[in-house]
Parts: C-alpha cells; sequence; structure tokens
C-alpha cells in the first residue's frame, strides 16, 4: 500500500453537513513521489461531490511535508493547538488548516 485518505464528519449536527476532517497518510517509501498530492486532490474532488464544502486538518507542527502539500492544495493554517497529540512520550502540537471549496456551498 502506498497510502491513503479518508474524511470523517467533524459533527453529527446538522449545520455542520458540509464539513468534513480529513486524514492522510502516505507509506515512507512513496515519499515526495506525488503519492499524497494525489489523494488529497482525489478527496477534494470527492467531497465537493457529496456536498462538502469545509475540509479541514490537524497535522503534526513537525511534518513540513504534510503542511507544505495542504497549502499547494489550497489549504489555509487557522491555528495551532499545543500538546494536542501525544507520540509516545512525546506531547505533539497540530496545525490546524481548512480549504473552503470554491464549487460547493458559496
Amino acid at each position: 500500500m502506498l497510502g491513503w485518505a479518508a474524511l470523517s464528519p467533524v459533527s453529527s449536527r446538522c449545520v455542520y453537513g458540509g464539513v468534513a476532517e480529513l486524514s492522510v497518510y502516505v507509506a515512507a517509501s512513496a515519499r515526495g513521489k506525488g503519492v499524497g498530492k494525489f489523494l488529497l486532490s482525489e478527496l477534494i474532488t470527492q467531497s465537493e461531490a457529496i456536498n462538502i464544502w469545509t475540509l479541514q486538518a490537524g497535522i503534526f507542527t513537525t511534518n513540513k511535508a504534510s503542511i507544505a502539500l495542504h497549502e499547494k492544495c489550497g489549504f489555509r493554517i487557522i491555528g495551532h493547538r499545543e500538546k494536542i497529540g501525544k507520540l509516545g512520550d512525546h506531547w505533539m502540537d497540530n496545525t490546524l488548516m481548512e480549504r473552503r471549496s470554491t464549487v460547493v456551498g458559496l
């Protein structure tokens, strides 16, 4: 497997029905080969086909490559969360990013 991408609803409340959180993973052996851009671009296309107008992502702040990929695909940084996740014994900060659709929810 080279990678995967998934969407999850951010809330069960109907007012947020067009907002989803995304996850993208690329295997170490496939990084830097366009897999992430393909997966993220396809996820954007498919999300708009099901009327999702906002995608959001929480990315470890240390993952500069993923932040750059999201920016290339139209995401913007909207904030940071400190010590929100724990990886082993280390607390991790997140960079919060979002992308508003240019075709859905206008």
